[in-house]
């Protein structure tokens, strides 16, 4: 597997014109993380280092292939003195595979500040490390931590999983890069974008055990709240409210070890079921 800092390097075409690079993959269509990352960073690229990116909105309107690059259009919607906009789209053999809008918050601001309390969990040292027991794994779990294996994933066991009965489905999440990164929070902000992808979907699989899906991510928003590190562990609090229609939603609150919320998600995704499992898409796995 290629580094993240590979992965998300996108080179530059002409004005506002990227493309990032293609990578061996077992998925039948483009990792989503990888396509929504690429496209922050390009987005990025055209924004003062007086302004961060604070939140992005992306849909997934075709499935992507793996092994051929994606051109992104960044659109320069809009230049103020403390929010910048830009439009991305990522395009694919003349279709467009992604939208995204980005919106970036002058760095030196200030107002109130609270946060939610982190949830229970256990320390991620006491949890498998799933790539010890990779040979062990069998059908999309062993695709999955084979794909990714530059992350640290340690899902949290439902013996071991504190839950809360107002919620239909929920599953917590340790997960890091595995490989020290530089000192750019950009490069850990686009990482994040990437990895905020992975297992958040599959939390709707909880309530459902055994029940074969589909699975495709259709959108994505992102909320990043506080500076972070990705190659710190960060954990994903998941859970799915609502799931009907071949569509699960999605939510994710992230936090650092030291409790500081740093990010949200909210995803809706495809979970149709009558598919064939020789077809069905191989996403994220279900604890």
């Amino acid at each position: 597997m290629p580094d993240i800092e590979e992965i998300l390097s996108v080179e530059r075409i002409d004005d506002d014109i990227y493309r990032g690079g293609a990578f061996a993959s077992a998925l039948r269509r483009t990792f989503g993380g990888q396509v929504a990352g690429q496209a922050l960073v390009a987005a990025t690229r055209t924004v003062s280092s007086e302004f961060a990116v604070h939140s992005l909105h992306g849909y997934f309107l075709r499935p992507g292939k793996p092994d051929q690059p994606a051109v992104f259009l960044v659109e320069r919607i809009r230049d103020g003195r403390s929010f910048v906009t830009r439009r991305v789209t990522g395009v694919q053999n003349g279709e467009t595979i992604f939208s995204m809008s980005a919106s970036f918050h002058i760095v030196d601001d200030h107002g109130i500040e609270h946060q939610d309390s982190m949830p229970p969990a256990p320390d991620p040292e006491t949890l498998a490390d799933q790539q010890d027991k990779r040979d062990q794994l069998r059908g999309n779990a062993k695709v999955f931590f084979s794909e990714w294996e530059n992350f640290d994933i340690r899902i949290v066991p439902r013996d071991r999983l504190v839950t809360n009965d107002a919620f239909a489905a929920q599953q917590r999440v340790w997960f890091r890069y595995r490989k020290p990164l530089p000192d750019d929070q950009l490069l850990h902000v686009c990482t994040l974008a990437y990895m905020s992808d992975m297992t958040l979907l599959g939390s709707s699989a909880t309530a459902h055990r055994g029940v074969e899906t589909q699975n495709a991510s259709l959108d994505h928003a992102m909320w990043f709240l506080r500076p972070f590190r990705a190659d710190d562990w960060l954990l994903y609090d998941q859970t799915s409210p609502s799931a009907g229609g071949a569509r699960a939603l999605t939510q994710g609150r992230i936090f650092d070890r030291a409790g500081r919320m740093v990010a949200a998600v909210t995803q809706e995704g495809l979970t149709r079921t009558g598919v064939p499992h020789s077809i069905a898409s191989v996403t994220r796995p279900a604890t």
